[in-house]
């Protein structure tokens, strides 16, 4: 269910009794509400009742390494069960959960932009390669055609194989560009030598890094900073 933040309803549901930052939260608890998103560097203003408005986290293991993007509601989880090593940034979400039938005290959780998270490991070198899809190869290429150098929406770009599968080339990163319908239409069966049509730059593979960079438009300060810090040292388009 999205966060209310006009009505800030109180839909029941039912959680186990847990304790976070000391406040008791009785069985029946009121669906988490994102009261102040305020604090979100580098967001501006979150948008109203849309999900996709609210900055995704991003996720560590207890070691530091990079894992991935998590929502607020997963972030809150990791929260309430005691599962957060550490964190690092200044809360950029505070999320206010059910009232204490006791003592009538709300339950609160300051929600950081990088979480470390008990229990989960990854070592540095086995970073996953980012899967090859429409979205993140369009994104990669910086919604251009690698042809004629033009910017298109996403509806209008394709994905065009720099040696045509025809003649053995393969459906990897290294071997596949964004291209507008007209340039791929052009192009048709040959290499780009052959049409005439030199790249405007080297397809490569993402690091998991800049994979995550590239699919999230709403990265913080603190999480941009973070992830610089991890980048390739060697820009894998340089000769």
């Amino acid at each position: 269910m999205e966060p209310d933040t006009d009505q800030n309803r109180t839909a029941q549901h039912r959680i186990p009794r847990k304790r976070v930052h000391g406040i008791a939260i009785t069985r029946d608890v009121p669906d988490l509400v994102v009261l102040d998103g305020s604090r979100a560097h580098g967001l501006g203003e979150i948008r109203k009742g849309r999900e996709s408005a609210h900055p995704r986290l991003l996720s560590l293991d207890a070691h530091g390494h990079i894992l991935d993007w998590i929502s607020w509601q997963d972030a809150a989880c990791l929260y309430v069960r005691d599962a957060v090593a550490w964190t690092l940034g200044d809360p950029c979400l505070t999320i206010h959960g059910g009232y204490n039938r006791h003592n009538g005290a709300q339950s609160v959780l300051d929600l950081h932009p990088i979480i470390a998270a008990r229990g989960h490991a990854r070592g540095p070198g086995l970073m996953p390669s980012p899967a090859l899809t429409n979205a993140a190869l369009f994104a990669r290429d910086a919604y251009l055609c690698l042809y004629c150098g033009d910017e298109f929406h996403r509806q209008q770009l394709t994905r065009d194989h720099v040696l045509p599968v025809s003649r053995g080339g393969r459906d990897v990163w290294e071997n596949v560009v964004s291209a507008c319908f007209h340039c791929n239409s052009r192009k048709g069966g040959r290499t780009p030598q052959q049409a005439g049509m030199p790249l405007l730059a080297v397809p490569y593979r993402p690091s998991w890094v800049e994979h995550l960079i590239l699919s999230n438009r709403h990265i913080l300060a603190d999480q941009m900073a973070f992830l610089k810090s991890h980048l390739p040292r060697r820009n894998p388009r340089a000769a």
